[in-house]
């Protein structure tokens, strides 16, 4: 598969080009709490934001407090921010919808992520991927996790999910890549954008005639009780969801699932890689494998903000704020708040457990958290079991995380016993 596409959106979002943005972010948090302008501004820089709203419209925010508290306002600070980006190319998506519409579409779509789904995929499919994509390189010796695993196993596992047949893994992954990609050209977007379209159609037509056990076969059959659909406000017609609706919300599933998991797996394997006495402990204690997905998480976010659109005019940090404006919230920095965690910036498995923002909050908080945190879980597992010495190669030059918008390690040399 050639990379180039990744690689563009990779570089618009910083990755290469800017190493470590948080001895600058902690600066800024220190001096005060909310900032004009975006993150790509703060940085001298232009970034994807900037090509959805002006840079002066901006306001930027780096505590805590105040974001947990605008992500769960979304009366005030409303998810239209993605429509300018998303909205033509993907359709209307969840990604962009404040309640009461947020709240149907939540509750159809949030029943094929349930727990007890998610721990189906893990023993019917989810490990042998990871076993398979740890055979194509175990008998080497060495390995780069981040392209000969990372980067593979996430959107085989969303596909297989999906229902998509294996053999369209490539295109189907090409194809959410450009049209998510906001320094590729509109008119390429909507080309992928049709493509996709075309490929998942195709899956539900199938499905409504002959359902199985995947996610566009629970999608298709997915419909509201009476008592979810009194509490979304909604009549008989919205209780079940249209092809569109189906279409749109798989456009939107690989880069919001796939890419941020590919990209949270290198940040979590680079933190135990350079870290080895606590890969140790993970080696010694498989059940400290969850806490070190959640320290992963919050320690180095894949994702580093999110935006929201001011629908009337309030403060923040009580700074006014007009309608209009665009709020950047910083996942990043607020997760590395000194006031809620001591040395913030250091990796630290055995931290005391306490809420992050990696996965969001309020009504928007990830739809696919508990299958992220199996992959996860699932993928160090299979790692320390069938390469136990696992290591950073000494003879490779040393990884790095890098990135603005995202954060990734795009190399992570490593070697181990042959097996």
């Amino acid at each position: 598969m050639s990379e180039d596409v990744f690689e563009q959106k990779d570089r618009f979002f910083g990755v290469g080009r800017f190493d470590d943005p948080y001895p600058k972010l902690a600066e800024l948090q220190k001096k005060c709490p909310v900032h004009e302008g975006s993150l790509s501004g703060l940085f001298g820089t232009v970034g994807a934001e900037n090509t959805i709203f002006p840079e002066e419209s901006y306001v930027t925010v780096t505590a805590f407090d105040e974001v947990d508290r605008i992500l769960k306002s979304p009366k005030v600070f409303s998810s239209s921010w993605y429509h300018p980006s998303m909205g033509e190319i993907v359709g209307r998506s969840i990604l962009e919808m404040d309640p009461p519409e947020h709240r149907r579409f939540r509750a159809l779509l949030q029943v094929a992520f349930s727990k007890s789904a998610v721990e189906g995929w893990e023993e019917a499919f989810i490990r042998s991927i990871l076993n398979r994509a740890v055979d194509r390189f175990a008998g080497r010796g060495h390995a780069d996790l981040s392209q000969d695993f990372a980067f593979l196993y996430p959107i085989e596992v969303t596909a297989t999910a999906a229902g998509l047949p294996v053999d369209d893994l490539d295109e189907f992954y090409r194809f959410t890549a450009v049209l998510t990609n906001v320094a590729v050209p509109a008119e390429d977007r909507l080309r992928a954008s049709r493509g996709l379209g075309e490929m998942v159609q195709r899956l539900i037509d199938e499905r409504r005639k002959d359902p199985r056990e995947d996610l566009i076969s629970v999608l298709v059959q997915a419909r509201l009780t009476d008592e979810e659909a009194a509490e979304a406000e909604i009549g008989d017609g919205k209780r079940t969801l249209s092809d569109e609706e189906i279409v749109t919300f798989v456009r939107l599933l690989v880069p919001a699932g796939a890419q941020t998991t590919y990209r949270a797996m290198t940040n979590l394997l680079y933190g135990l890689l350079t870290h080895p006495g606590q890969l140790d402990a993970l080696r010694a204690d498989r059940s400290l494998i969850p806490q070190a997905v959640e320290e992963g998480i919050r320690w180095e976010v894949p994702l580093t903000y999110s935006g929201r659109t001011v629908t009337t005019g309030t403060e923040v940090c009580g700074r006014p704020v007009d309608a209009g404006s665009q709020v950047q919230v910083l996942l990043g920095a607020v997760n590395r708040d000194p006031q809620r965690w001591p040395d913030a910036e250091k990796f630290d498995i055995f931290r005391p457990p306490q809420r992050h923002l990696g996965f969001g909050t309020g009504v928007h908080v990830c739809l696919g958290i508990n299958l992220a945190r199996s992959e996860l879980k699932c993928a160090l597992e299979v790692l320390l079991d069938r390469l136990p010495d696992i290591r950073l190669d000494p003879d490779a030059d040393p990884p790095s995380i890098t990135g603005l918008g995202m954060r990734t390690a795009a190399r992570l040399p490593v070697v181990f016993t042959p097996s």
